[in-house]
């Protein structure tokens, strides 16, 4: 039976949408996006979906509009429901499945905020407070070098094969550092090397490609 398209609320300009769109790629999960302009997502259309008013939120027409929030869980949801042969996860109780559980919460707890505060003290808070723009560009080189020394030697984040944890870092990873003023492929280049091998997986190309086309409304 085939499925109807899950349904994306946000823009793919978004580290967090994008995050999303890649897990459902991977497993060739069909997939809409559904535009939220800057103005509404703190509007009551969207606050119905979501009540915290950040994007994105997933909507699942297979589960009877099963609704969720938070793109950690719906990464996890989306695994649960529809990653049955473990292309990208474990199976659970073994270590490997605890790992990738591991680096979910860091990504989204040590890498996603401190990423998302360096973007907003750099471009939109109302002043300019370089002592919070030196404090979150530090956090990211910090973090880039948390992953860098872990990837020494090794291809992806748990394991060996690619999973969601590999997917749930990649956006952030690839947006903001550079724009910090990072040079990956000489400061970090295990992180550099780790990439852009998922910048050839076709179904990140997909989104990359998707991501490219995209605009705010």
């Amino acid at each position: 039976m085939s499925l109807k398209p899950f349904k994306i609320y946000g823009t793919l300009l978004g580290p967090n949408p994008f995050k999303v769109a890649t897990v459902l790629s991977e497993l060739s999960l069909p997939y809409e996006v559904v535009q939220v302009a800057r103005e509404d997502i703190k509007g009551e259309a969207f606050t119905a979906l979501n009540p915290n008013g950040r994007l994105p939120a997933l909507v699942d027409p297979n589960k009877d509009d099963f609704t969720i929030w938070e793109s950690g869980a719906i990464v996890n949801y989306l695994i649960t429901e529809y990653d049955t042969e473990h292309k990208l996860s474990f199976p659970v109780g073994t270590k490997e499945y605890h790992l990738t559980q591991q680096w979910l919460h860091f990504q989204m707890s040590g890498q996603g905020p401190y990423y998302g505060q360096w973007f907003w003290f750099k471009n939109y808070h109302s002043e300019q407070l370089p002592s919070a723009v030196e404090r979150y560009t530090n956090e990211v080189r910090r973090v880039t070098v948390v992953l860098d020394k872990w990837l020494e030697n090794k291809q992806f984040l748990v394991g060996d094969k690619y999973t969601f944890a590999d997917l749930a870092f990649f956006p952030w990873q690839m947006l903001v550092p550079s724009l910090a003023g990072v040079d990956m492929e000489k400061e970090a280049p295990n992180v550099h090397r780790w990439m852009e091998n998922m910048k050839n997986r076709p179904a990140v190309a997909k989104v990359l490609e998707e991501h490219k086309a995209s605009k705010w409304n």
